[in-house]
């Protein structure tokens, strides 16, 4: 007993020193510091969905045919007998035309469609509430048009470096300023593509996704109070913000049928196109709801579009390196093919100011800018016409005048060659700049003089034409950017490919924005000065792929993930 005794005075002495030395140092409360307190937040959390995704019902045990057989009478006579078996037969021809029925819906649900569609075979999952909040919200961005505006080659164009500076700075003051004020998940799937409507009253933003999807975010919609299953509201940073829409434009939805770009019309921003994976481009009207296929192909993934302001004509881009001119008030057979690279072409842009010189992107490490004036002199011969054709294999489909789908018309890369060796051809490729990996992606700014390319090389150039080059039939003299930036690009296999999208505000000092690998978004001139790095480690945990910006308002961008959660960045005091 007196061992335990002084065992135990031994041990109250040791606290009462530790306790004392505690006290000398200041570290007295040191211990309840480092308890975690029970309401400390996370570094961030995603925003959830509204509506949980429903549990598919489950499929039914499979039977053999002799445990779904009733029970046999042993003392049943002939003509029953008879009776029972011509019923049993009955009710296996009808289970095997219900199987071959399901196989065959099953089969026609992968196959792509290339009729016309209505928005509410879209919209297969919106209630006749959510589908009638739609039409109204179309209803609203159709009371005004908004023509494509450009600005004119020599805008915000100095003499004087001051005025330079004095514009960035303006810039940055308006740019660094924006915050985090509204988050959803706006697709189901990850984001492939995004544009920004211009309608000004409205932050109203088409997103494309990995399986078809495009997803039509009203981001400043008034949202309802929805308690979840434990009668709990959720706070309100922590709420999607806004309203949106899903609307399965491709088919089938699987990740061959994923929205390479999106582009309002440029006449009025009254309709809307896609491109996707199933090698078919669509048209939908905002003002009928009916989306209908513009342009299809038999096997040739289309990678990007681009139209004039006049928006009378498209150039489409695809992974067999080719580029397609198609006059959209023609019909489609008069489309016109022009292999121009050995390898993919990821991206094709139309200059605003001077429609007929184009800039793509390649995989084989090349940026090209075309005069289309010369490409269209060259003669073309019919796909149709090849005997390997591979659209001699498609059963041909038909438009909405009953007229088959044609394939487009083909110059091949042996009639370029011989192009460019001519000296005509000097003045038909005026540049063709070098890239240390893949372009990722090249782009005309809103005023048609400078250029910005992303490439796997981890670099972003760009690159300023003066307008007396476009005037001469000749090669552009200069080959170097002028501007170098150093950017990871190394997206890998899970995340959408980074691509520096220009601002198509003609009003404003020409800048770009670009998803960053930590979780942020860069904001650079049209000089290569970094404007603002926006970011928010509270509410965003996955790299922001997808950007654009609002085509009339400076202080509005947005950019999306890889799991279809998409930001709305704008000032707090919205």
């Amino acid at each position: 007993m007196s061992d335990v005794s002084d065992y135990e005075r031994e041990r109250q002495a040791t606290i009462a020193r530790n306790r004392e030395l505690l006290a000398k140092l200041g570290l007295a409360d040191a211990s309840q510091a480092l308890k975690p307190t029970k309401n400390a937040k996370s570094a961030a959390k995603p925003v959830q969905p509204r509506v949980k995704k429903p549990k598919e019902p489950a499929m039914p045990t499979r039977q053999s045919t002799r445990l779904r057989r009733a029970p046999v009478d042993p003392n049943e006579s002939p003509a029953s007998k008879r009776k029972r078996e011509r019923e049993e037969e009955q009710r296996r021809r009808q289970e095997e035309e219900e199987l071959l029925a399901a196989a065959e819906r099953e089969r026609e649900a992968k196959r792509p469609r290339h009729h016309d569609l209505d928005l509410q075979t879209l919209t297969d999952d919106l209630t006749p509430e959510e589908l009638t909040e739609l039409r109204s919200t179309f209803a609203t961005v159709l009371k005004t048009p908004y023509p494509k505006q450009v600005s004119s080659d020599d805008a915000y164009v100095f003499n004087n470096d001051m005025k330079e500076e004095t514009e960035v700075k303006e810039l940055r003051e308006k740019l660094g300023k924006l915050k985090v004020v509204s988050r959803a998940k706006v697709t189901q799937d990850r984001i492939y593509s995004a544009a920004y409507h211009p309608e000004p009253t409205k932050d109203l933003i088409f997103f494309g996704d990995k399986h078809g999807q495009l997803g039509i975010w009203d981001a400043r919609a008034p949202v309802e109070e929805v308690a979840d299953e434990d009668d709990d509201v959720a706070p309100a940073e922590d709420r999607e913000g806004g309203k949106y829409y899903r609307l399965q434009m491709h088919w089938p939805a699987t990740s061959k049928s994923s929205i390479s770009s999106v582009k309002f019309d440029p006449i009025d921003s009254f309709s809307v196109f896609t491109s996707a994976y199933d090698c078919t481009i669509r048209s939908l009207s905002l003002t009928s709801g009916i989306a209908t296929e513009v342009y299809a192909t038999d096997d040739v993934l289309l990678t990007s579009i681009d139209l004039p302001p006049h928006g009378h004509e498209m150039w489409i881009s695809d992974a067999m390196g080719g580029v397609t001119h198609m006059d959209l008030r023609a019909h489609r057979s008069h489309a016109k093919r022009y292999e121009l690279s050995e390898q993919k072409i990821g991206s094709v842009s139309v200059n605003p100011t001077r429609p007929y010189f184009l800039v793509t992107a390649s995989n084989s490490r090349e940026l090209k800018v075309w005069d289309a004036r010369m490409l269209e002199t060259l003669s073309s011969r019919s796909l149709r016409s090849l005997p390997n054709s591979p659209s001699s294999s498609r059963s041909p489909s038909k438009g909405r005048d009953n007229s088959v789908l044609a394939p487009p018309n083909e110059v091949d890369s042996e009639s370029i060659e011989k192009l460019l060796a001519t000296k005509k051809g000097q003045s038909t490729m005026r540049a063709r700049w070098l890239h240390n990996k893949s372009v990722s992606s090249a782009y005309w700014d809103p005023r048609g003089r400078s250029i910005v390319s992303t490439s796997y090389d981890d670099t972003i150039r760009l690159w300023d034409i003066k307008p007396s080059w476009f005037d001469k039939d000749a090669p552009f003299p200069s080959s170097r950017p002028f501007s170098q930036i150093k950017h990871n690009c190394q997206t890998g296999k899970w995340l959408t490919i980074l691509k520096a999208q220009w601002t198509t505000n003609p009003d404003v000092y020409p800048h770009f924005t670009i998803g960053n690998m930590d979780h942020s978004l860069d904001i650079f001139s049209c000089k290569g000065d970094h404007i603002a790095k926006l970011a928010d480690k509270t509410k965003i945990s996955a790299v922001q792929a997808v950007t654009c910006s609002h085509p009339s308002i400076v202080e509005r961008v947005v950019s999306g993930n890889a799991s279809g959660r998409c930001v709305l960045w704008a000032p707090e005091d919205l």
